[in-house]
């Protein structure tokens, strides 16, 4: 499997294989699973997804920590991949993040697809 490496590379892939939604749906059970409170519907456009979750992992890292780390764990973000990022600038570092999570529920989905 070649992971993309863009967001918009991300989202293509997942639409020509018919898998966006499922990536919601893999999306919304981690985030449930971790406690926080973000929903989203399943018709979400790609722009809405980006910056939602560049905001709440923003206000995670800012306010509550603890669960930001839980959710990497829960998602199962490795965490070399985040110790390698930048963290002087909190807003890159958010966005980098999000990008890490949606990569790892993309594997996931990619997978349960592929051999089930």
């Amino acid at each position: 499997m070649n992971m993309p490496a863009t967001f918009d590379g991300l989202i293509e892939e997942a639409n020509q294989l018919d898998l966006y939604k499922k990536l919601i749906v893999q999306l919304n059970k981690d985030f449930l699973l971790a406690n926080i409170d973000l929903d989203f519907h399943e018709d979400v456009l790609p722009s809405s997804l980006k910056l939602l979750l560049h905001e709440t992992v923003y206000k995670l890292i800012q306010e509550k920590f603890t669960e930001y780390l839980n959710l990497l764990y829960i998602i199962d973000v490795p965490e070399k991949q985040v110790k390698a990022l930048d963290g002087e600038d909190i807003l890159k570092l958010s966005e980098d993040v999000s990008f890490l999570i949606l990569k790892r529920e993309w594997q996931k989905v990619w997978f349960r697809n592929k051999y089930s």
